[in-house]
């Protein structure tokens, strides 16, 4: 047998190249499937879940359907039809399913046989009546004249013709289309009949851009239905966050506002298996879109409300009765982690059924256990059944499970910093890949945007930690003032006060880490995006040599500018004080504007913005951009001409981690 001599060289560069492909590169985060709860059989023996998938090369993706046997772990793929296939409900008799595929209604057998099209029309989501005598459903409708209703011997021209606020939402032009809900009858897997629009306004539900069916739902016996919406338009739409639930009658056609005289959100209704309970989340205040989310009560028969959350100090989400309707289950924030707890309606006692470092990120109770989608920073959404009363989990779904056991993935360790005013700041601490204590990294402080969202156990495929760290960087990612789960006051601190004690939370996280021996501070970076993109162009102007390279992805520079150009005005007049031209002018643009630190800029900086971002449009990454470059300093601009607030195209998002892996390692190693 002939031996070859490998040269030494080819020898290292295969080692390295083995080496690579055992950590997360920004293809990596592609390849990894998407899973999302979908629904749980009346039963509770069956859930539904999405798998979605992506093809980079042909920048698409999927999503197929999968049943899983809650008891055995038992799971098959029960659609593959190369397309989008989702907003999967089990029947009420529990044995067939009914799903969307490109807009259509389809039903099949639990095992995936028999699927047929049930619908001639599109429609943006459903529900089955709990009777199965109806289906209600969404769907956008025209509203007002066109600019070609205006002009129709002008059909090639490309114009808006607007008269108020709220023209655009954040990434999408307002053309006069509104959601409204229909319902139409039903039997047996047909149609029947035409449908009825129990809106037939110039209003949503469920409200753009964000809201889905969770702000929709049917009475039991199938005469009412419980809606959210925001009947406001214009400038009134975009000064103001007071939705109210609406109940309609398919009996009388009669619609009844039941929340006339909360100032805040209202949504998310859910009624009692009984009927005579209806549940859902409420803001107290009037434009503050962070403000605490209560859970509201109320007797239909005896018109009686109460708020059962009163006292408790945190946000409760999305509440959902169990099957026998003594319980309310609700997710909640703690401590940078998403939880699942229930509150007794027999008497207010709150129980916490879910406990550890995770999110529970939706979840459909039973009565003595819960399906739920789960992540870490190092585990995407996967499905696991939790026992409500011990709290032990089994996880179901194994989708990414192979995937992830070949991957090197970093270290999560949460650390307790104290703040310049004498508070306590949780930190979490993300360590490179087969980390060296005895060697000194390269540290990236991250900062969150919101500027109220918690950096929660989330498995973000764009801010994602375990690629950042996989690079060979320590990550730094404090919870800063602001920032939901530790408390109402830590929460509402950051409104009015911006570049305050939220910044100087910044700058004691990134000094706490660069006492550690194996953190190297002259090559210190700061990362963000939205109020985190903000955050970075002010520690730019104000940090005084700690950094050394700076990423600020659809980042606020000059709040003046950017009052005038956002679209939810009411945010604006919240957190930065309202407009400049008030006498006395707000704080917020004397003191926290990153413009007004501009002379002081001395580090290379990457901006990044979307020519469709319009809650932070991209003249604020313009200006900032400019503003590097006429004084000389080391910057770059990535700009994406069809991606908005976030970078959600396939080929786009592998992009946008190159590049920020290549400007970081340009600058810092």
């Amino acid at each position: 047998m002939k031996k070859y001599l490998i040269p030494f060289f080819v020898v290292l560069f295969l080692a390295n190249v083995l080496k690579a492909q055992n950590v997360i590169t920004p293809e990596t985060l592609w390849e990894l499937d998407r899973v999302s709860l979908q629904a749980l059989s009346p039963d509770g023996k069956f859930a539904v879940y999405g798998v979605a998938t992506f093809d980079v090369k042909n920048n698409s993706g999927q999503q197929d359907l999968h049943i899983i046997n809650t008891e055995t772990g038992e799971s098959r793929k029960i659609t593959a039809f190369e397309s989008f296939e989702g907003n999967a409900q089990f029947h009420p008799d529990g044995e067939r399913i009914g799903f969307l595929r490109n807009g259509y209604l389809w039903e099949m057998d639990l095992d995936g046989a028999n699927k047929k099209k049930v619908s001639n029309f599109a429609m943006q989501g459903f529900k089955y009546s709990p009777t199965a005598e109806h289906i209600l459903f969404y769907k956008e409708v025209q509203f007002g004249k066109t600019t070609l209703d205006h002009h129709p011997d002008l059909p090639k021209a490309e114009a808006l013709i607007i008269d108020d606020l709220m023209y655009r939402h954040w990434d999408k032009w307002n053309d006069g289309k509104h959601r409204n809900i229909f319902y139409i009858g039903y039997n047996d897997g047909k149609l029947i009949g035409e449908a009825t629009n129990i809106m037939n306004e110039p209003y949503d539900s469920p409200m753009k851009p964000f809201g889905g069916l969770s702000q929709i739902n049917w009475s039991p016996d199938g005469n009412q239905i419980a809606y959210t919406c925001k009947k406001m338009s214009g400038l009134d739409y975009t000064l103001s966050t007071n939705s109210d639930i609406y109940l309609y009658d398919i009996r009388t056609g009669k619609t009844t506002n039941l929340t006339e005289g909360n100032m805040g959100y209202d949504k998310d209704p859910v009624f009692s298996p009984n009927g005579r309970f209806l549940a859902w989340n409420s803001q107290e205040r009037d434009g503050f879109e962070s403000d605490r989310y209560r859970i509201m009560f109320l007797d239909l028969q005896a018109d009686f409300q109460i708020e059962l959350t009163e006292g408790w100090d945190e946000n409760a989400y999305g509440p959902q009765f169990s099957k026998d309707g003594q319980w309310i289950f609700f997710r909640n924030p703690r401590h940078a982690t998403f939880q699942v707890s229930r509150i007794r309606l027999a008497d207010g006692r709150v129980e916490q059924v879910t406990d550890g470092v995770h999110n529970y990120n939706s979840f459909i109770p039973q009565d003595d256990f819960i399906i739920g989608a789960k992540s870490t920073m190092a585990l995407p959404d996967e499905i696991f059944k939790v026992d409500v009363i011990t709290g032990e989990e089994t996880q179901l779904s194994q989708v990414n499970t192979e995937l992830l056991a070949s991957l090197d993935l970093s270290e999560v360790k949460a650390e307790w910093v104290e703040t310049t005013d004498g508070k306590q700041m949780l930190v979490w601490m993300i360590y490179p890949p087969n980390f060296d204590p005895s060697k000194k990294y390269p540290t990236i402080l991250y900062c969150q945007g919101g500027p109220q969202s918690p950096v929660s156990q989330f498995f973000s495929y764009r801010w994602n930690f375990m690629l950042m760290a996989s690079d060979g960087y320590i990550i730094v990612a404090p919870n800063r003032r602001g920032l939901p789960s530790f408390g109402r006051e830590w929460n509402d601190q950051i409104s009015g006060d911006w570049g305050g004690q939220a910044m100087k939370d910044y700058l004691s996280a990134i000094d706490y880490a660069a006492e550690k021996p194996y953190v190297d501070e002259d090559r210190l970076g700061a990362v963000g995006a939205s109020f985190g993109g903000y955050s970075v162009f002010w520690l730019a102007g104000n940090h005084e040599g700690r950094f050394k390279s700076f990423i600020s992805h659809c980042g606020l520079f000059n709040l003046e500018s950017w009052y005038l150009t956002t679209e939810e005005q009411f945010f604006a007049n919240w957190d930065v004080g309202g407009p400049f031209w008030e006498d006395p002018v707000p704080e917020s643009y004397k003191l926290h504007s990153p413009h007004l630190y501009v002379g002081n800029w001395d580090t290379p900086m990457l901006v990044i913005h979307g020519e469709l971002d319009f809650r932070v449009p991209i003249g604020e990454g313009i200006q900032a951009f400019h503003a590097a470059q006429l004084q000389g300093i080391k910057s770059r601009f990535l700009y994406f001409p069809t991606e908005g607030h976030w970078v959600l195209q396939p080929q786009n998002s592998v992009l946008w981690h190159r590049e920020f892996i290549r400007w970081l390692d340009e600058t810092l190693k």
